[in-house]
């Protein structure tokens, strides 16, 4: 993936049979990825496991790991935290963010290996790809594609499906 010219906040997926558009986080493309900067991670990611919500969509057809969201899902995103980039249940003692949410951003979220084997702190947490406001509007950090797009790319993934970030 790499960003669209003059628009840092934007990228251009690219895969084996398609190119989508996705949007990023506000401050682009980072090597140095920080707990709230609002970057999105440059590097070589894979694809772990796709949650969704079952009572807004269908499950994705993929050969990744699928499994539906639970009203109580969060991920802990409290860098002093023993949980700390992992999924939690809430209620939870330490900051986490709550997955099932209103707006339909994480009907379906995919969650990258970014900061995760091993985990350091500080150097960001949620780091997911999931659905694009209107207009490609920036995300926190993730990836965001339309919903088509989204499904598009899941249904050619499997295991060892990965994605690159270029700074």
């Amino acid at each position: 993936m790499r960003t669209r010219p003059g628009k840092r906040a934007q990228g251009v997926l690219i895969g084996a049979t398609r190119t989508s558009r996705c949007a990023l986080g506000a401050g682009g493309p980072s090597v140095r990825k920080r707990e709230g900067d609002g970057a999105t991670p440059a590097g070589c990611w894979r694809l772990m496991q796709v949650f969704y919500r079952a009572d807004r969509v269908p499950r994705p057809r993929t050969a990744l790991p699928v499994r539906a969201l639970r009203p109580n899902d969060g991920w802990c995103d409290a860098t002093g935290d023993r949980n700390y980039n992992r999924l939690v249940t809430l209620p939870y003692a330490a900051r986490a963010e709550r997955l099932w949410r209103g707006d339909g951003l994480y009907d379906i979220v995919v969650v990258l290996d970014h900061n995760t084997a091993p985990r350091a702190r500080g150097r960001g947490s949620a780091v997911f790809m999931h659905i694009a406001r209107e207009g490609y509007a920036p995300t926190q950090g993730c990836i965001a594609l339309k919903l088509h797009d989204l499904r598009m790319l899941l249904e050619a993934s499997g295991p060892g499906a990965a994605i690159t970030i270029l700074p």
